[in-house]
């Protein structure tokens, strides 16, 4: 491995002639660039695409994602959005924004741009994972999808307790019908079979 000097690298640089080898875990240290689409394209420190544009960086200019100080200018260790040349970030910020936005989001940070953004990070080696933002898997938004199951009257009668509900009668739990944040058993605020909606006292 050309970075570690360690033996057991599988990579080789894809370029014919050139011989160089790294491990997939040594790519990024030693600026070696990996492509994860198409043809799995991997290249070493030497050959590895290059940023080439003129874009506005001064001294002040910082990571637009963690805003820590960047590297002078283009570098591999620093990037530039090529539609708006005015978000600038760390790669290691651009990569974790990546694998938590997926493929389906992922776009400039600034100017929102999606195509131009995608292509050149794809190209500069930023694994974008085929899959939704990791916020929209799983059961990240299952309480949002619940409804009040507890009476919040001040005295709930109900020999169940707060936490019973029936289909109908005085245990029947109404919601606000304005937040849903509260809820109230029929007979627990006084409220007839024909009442089909109730407004808590904050509402």
């Amino acid at each position: 491995c050309i970075v570690c000097g360690e033996s057991g690298a599988s990579i080789t640089c894809c370029l014919t002639f050139c011989d160089h080898s790294f491990h997939l875990p040594c790519a990024a240290r030693g600026r070696c660039v990996t492509q994860f689409f198409g043809h799995y394209m991997a290249f070493c420190s030497d050959h590895s695409p290059q940023q080439v544009m003129e874009a506005a960086w001064d001294e002040e200019t910082s990571c637009l994602i963690c805003p820590e100080p960047l590297d002078d200018g283009l570098c591999f260790n620093t990037m530039v959005c090529p539609a708006c040349k005015h978000a600038w970030f760390h790669r290691g910020c651009i990569q974790g924004l990546a694998l938590s936005t997926g493929l389906v989001c992922f776009q400039c940070p600034l100017c929102r741009d999606r195509d131009l953004f995608l292509l050149v990070m794809l190209i500069m080696g930023i694994q974008i994972p085929d899959r939704l933002p990791t916020w929209e898997s799983g059961q990240a938004y299952d309480e949002l999808m619940e409804r009040r199951r507890r009476c919040d009257a001040g005295v709930c009668q109900c020999p169940g307790g707060r936490e019973q509900a029936e289909e109908d009668g005085p245990w029947q739990l109404l919601r606000c019908s304005s937040c849903a944040g509260q809820g109230t058993h029929r007979g627990c605020s006084n409220l007839g079979n024909s009442t089909t909606c109730w407004e808590c006292e904050v509402c």
